[in-house]
């Protein structure tokens, strides 16, 4: 009797305090919060409530089980599982943050728009990166790894807190009072060409300026943060993030909820549509096809090796589950996504925690099956499942070689299967793509 006496005391004087720990922790989270959020930029106070219901109960749970000695015990794993997920209930009613990692000619302008395209609860933004890589290429952080990733990293979390700030200062020319003409393919932002962002033509403003559903004025940043902070869901998608790891304090602060979906591709297929896209930066390789004859200790086929290592190794991270990524990463293929849109889309959906919307199924619908493809390089518009095989057609044998012996770990985790000679590499009915699921 004096036992379950003292296990029911024990219980309440936990419970108390674990009470007090959760007001506490939310008086200094919002005090970090007011000392971190520039002035000039409002932000969302955190929702500690849930959090301190699922932990009080789960601390609650795994306590009384221990002091009773029930046959619901917990192990040491358990234990860790369950503590690691208290992270998961952050923000369950909250906004969602999603981060688009990919490279470029990977199809990430295409799968970007499944999100952009969700519809008003989307503040959705296409490269802002491409900003912060132009201005640093020719300074000494291009050349630094570590402190060039600290940069985009410390970027994009000022972006999904809906602070333009950090990224204005990498726009050129300088926006003038928080407004710019610059802002690289504003365009490709649905949330950037509405109203009140959507500002009226002025004169004297070029054509550069125009949305693709309307012709908008400079981009008034202030409103772009205004309109960020009244949607409930974030997306950024960027091709400049090279190394996961390197987002580990973005994803573990308290004030994001973030979802990492790295897509890949075939690098066969990526070297292919770079040829074309790129032309004038792959001489190099469009003369190789041509002569038949590659030298691997090329600075190109290193950088090439480079590419499919950092992305290998970004996936091994990814897939390892960490306890900072547990449920924040999805891996996706191109290829998947080209001859299943609407069923990746809605997995991405899923993992996400966003209903899936109307608006989001129909640009699927329309923009997976037309029969005639827009032009440009970052053409949203395709046949998907043909696309994904286009680039057996265009790429010599000879380079498909070359791909397979730099890239084969990268090739074989992703599973995309080698070809021995020509015949196979352009016959359509052997496909090169394994059934594989990631997770």
């Amino acid at each position: 009797m004096k036992t379950k006496y003292a296990i029911v005391f024990i219980c309440i004087v936990a419970l108390v305090i674990i009470e007090k720990e959760s007001n506490i922790l939310s008086r200094v989270s919002d005090k970090l919060i007011q000392r971190q959020s520039p002035k000039h930029t409002p932000q969302t106070p955190l929702d500690y409530s849930n959090t301190t219901q699922k932990g009080s109960l789960m601390v609650f749970k795994m306590l009384l089980s221990k002091l009773s000695g029930t046959k619901g015990n917990y192990s040491e794993e358990q234990e860790e599982e369950e503590l690691g997920d208290l992270g998961a209930y952050n923000y369950s009613a909250g906004r969602k943050h999603i981060l688009l990692m990919a490279t470029t000619r990977t199809g990430s302008s295409f799968v970007g728009e499944f999100f952009n395209q969700h519809g008003e609860n989307m503040f959705y933004l296409f490269e802002p990166l491409w900003h912060v890589e132009r201005m640093l290429t020719t300074s000494p952080e291009a050349n630094n790894g570590t402190v060039l990733a600290g940069i985009y990293r410390d970027v994009l979390q000022g972006l999904f807190l809906c602070d333009f700030s950090r990224l204005e200062k990498f726009i050129s020319p300088p926006p003038q009072d928080h407004v710019t003409p610059a802002l690289f393919r504003r365009e490709s932002s649905l949330s950037l060409c509405d109203e009140p962002v959507c500002t009226p033509v002025i004169k004297d403003v070029f054509e550069r300026y125009h949305c693709k559903t309307r012709r908008c004025g400079p981009l008034n940043l202030t409103l772009a943060s205004q309109s960020c902070l009244s949607k409930q869901h974030h997306a950024i998608k960027t091709v400049r993030v090279r190394q996961l790891d390197t987002l580990q304090p973005l994803v573990e602060d308290p004030r994001l909820d973030i979802r990492v979906i790295q897509l890949v591709r075939d690098p066969r297929a990526i070297l292919a549509s770079r040829m074309v896209a790129f032309s004038s930066k792959y001489q190099t390789w469009k003369a190789w096809a041509q002569d038949g004859q590659v030298p691997e200790d090329d600075e190109e086929v290193r950088r090439l090796k480079g590419n499919c290592d950092h992305i290998r190794m970004s996936a091994e991270v990814g897939l390892s589950q960490p306890r900072w990524l547990r449920s924040r990463y999805m891996l996706v293929r191109y290829e998947d996504i080209a001859r299943y849109p609407m069923q990746k889309a809605e997995e991405m959906y899923r993992f996400t925690g966003i209903p899936f919307s109307s608006q989001a199924r129909e640009w699927i619908l329309r923009n997976t099956q037309t029969t005639q493809e827009a032009s440009g390089i970052y053409s949203t518009q395709k046949n998907s499942s043909e696309q994904a095989e286009k680039w057996r057609f265009s790429i010599p044998f000879t380079l498909a070689q070359v791909v397979q012996r730099v890239c084969g770990p990268t090739m074989k985790l992703f599973g995309y299967r080698f070809v021995d000679d020509e015949k196979t590499l352009i016959n359509k009915s052997i496909s090169l793509l394994e059934d594989k699921l990631f997770h």
